[in-house]
């Protein structure tokens, strides 16, 4: 399990949303592979994207796995409706890290739902 998103300095922290169908694939995915799950984020060479139950990290894998953004601390309780987006923090580390969000998201969702389809057969 990767824990170095918690022991790094943070250079920004974000309360920010995250959508239902992302957060629910990911929440999917974690029961198949409960120690998490790694993959190469499409066209951002050396970032990886770590998915675990509790946290999404993106990596550097040229750095040692240094971690450039989370998503952590997700408000599930009491979430009764799973069409609505989850509220969470988002943990900078690198002051560009912004630039790769979106396309880190984009990725995520391509496996996992890649994923799920390969599992449902």
């Amino acid at each position: 399990m990767y824990t170095r998103h918690l022991e790094i300095p943070v250079f920004e922290t974000r309360h920010v949303w995250v959508e239902a169908v992302l957060f629910n694939q990911a929440q999917r995915v974690s029961k198949l592979f409960p120690d998490g799950l790694r993959f190469a984020i499409p066209e951002l060479k050396t970032l990886e994207l770590i998915v675990q139950r509790d946290a999404w990290i993106i990596v550097d894998k040229a750095l040692n796995d240094v971690p450039v953004a989370a998503w952590l601390e997700f408000e599930t309780r009491h979430r009764d409706n799973l069409h609505l987006p989850v509220n969470c923090h988002l943990r900078l580390f690198h002051v560009h890290a912004g630039l790769v969000l979106k396309r880190a998201q984009q990725g995520m969702l391509e496996n996992l739902s890649a994923i799920l389809k390969s599992t449902s057969k």
